[in-house]
């Protein structure tokens, strides 16, 4: 039974990584429950050192595998049955990416996928498509991250294509987006407006999350921040000092560098496909990956089901075949 078993991912960002463990349930309609049981946050900060160096440097590297055999003890604490660890834009970017994840896997047995832009899009949309807010509409699933922008057009709850953006936080902190890429990134947004008229917005990543309970104007109930709330906000905060955005709005240090970005990101695409308001979930990568093990594990014991269904049949009609032989002689 696959009701109380626990599901881990681990999702190694640009800025930082997370670990997150749910627990499967169902309600008395059925339907399946995800309940948080643990989430850890690491402000890993891998950009840092590969938008500026090209490789992540010891201190960074040791950091991290510090941090993955951390989550190996949480998920063995949390009697983890199943797991995913994926790296993202940062990690595909750094020299020694690779071989910094197989030093991880042999030193830990932690496996992490080096995934690409188009995979990691894929999940994210499969994670978030039953909760549209409107499943006969247009909407653009908008994912900023520190080092990359993933964005999914979904017309009438449909996939219609997925894009990825080498254009991230902290790729702005450090001046490290290459020329042409922001232009590139408008001209396809507006060719998307001009396609499908108005496309409102479903937001992910952490400085959405933050962006929307920092602002003032908002539907609480229905996850709804207007894109003039978000530009008034961005307003407020742009001219901060990194230590007056901490001090004003409660922020942490690594997030209040990168959420002024994050802001400009939302508004450039908001502008281009003259969006209304932005859905803010609060759900991401890792609930996605998370999404997908379920899903993997619902179809094993559904196959097992069945297959136990046709032994039995099988067993059943052979017994009746040997009492047809037995009742002729």
């Amino acid at each position: 039974m696959i009701e109380g078993m626990n599901f881990a991912a681990i999702d190694i960002g640009t800025n930082a990584a997370r670990l997150l463990i749910k627990n499967i349930d169902h309600n008395p309609l059925g339907e399946t429950k995800f309940r948080k049981v643990l989430f850890i946050r690491y402000p890993l900060r891998l950009g840092m050192d590969v938008f500026s160096k090209g490789k992540i440097g010891k201190e960074r590297a040791e950091m991290m595998m510090r941090m993955i055999k951390g989550f190996k003890q949480m998920m063995r604490m949390y009697d983890v049955t199943d797991y995913r660890a994926c790296a993202t834009s940062a990690m595909r970017d750094a020299k020694n990416g690779k071989a910094l994840i197989a030093k991880i896997e042999k030193k830990t047995g932690i496996r992490i996928d080096l995934i690409d832009g188009k995979e990691e899009a894929g999940i994210l949309y499969g994670n978030h498509i039953e909760k549209l807010p409107d499943k006969e509409g247009t909407f653009m699933y908008v994912d900023v991250g520190g080092g990359s922008t993933e964005i999914t057009l979904i017309h009438q709850g449909r996939l219609v294509g997925s894009m990825s953006y080498n254009i991230g936080t902290i790729r702005l902190l450090n001046r490290a987006v290459k020329d042409g890429i922001v232009d590139g990134l408008k001209a396809d947004m507006e060719g998307m407006y001009a396609n499908y008229g108005p496309i409102n917005i479903i937001g992910s990543g952490g400085n959405i999350n933050k962006l929307f309970r920092l602002a003032e104007e908002k539907n609480k109930k229905e996850l709804i921040l207007p894109v003039s709330s978000l530009r008034a906000l961005h307003n407020r905060l742009q001219p901060l000092s990194i230590e007056e955005r901490m001090d004003r709005f409660g922020l942490k240090p690594d997030r209040a560098d990168v959420i002024v970005p994050a802001a400009e990101i939302f508004l450039i695409i908001a502008d281009c496909i003259h969006a209304n308001f932005v859905y803010v979930p609060t759900i991401g990568l890792a609930d996605g990956i998370i999404g997908d093990l379920y899903a993997k594990a619902a179809r094993k014991e559904r196959d097992r089901f069945y297959r136990g269904k046709l032994q039995l049949s099988a067993e059943a009609q052979g017994a009746v075949n040997a009492e047809t032989v037995e009742q002729e002689h």
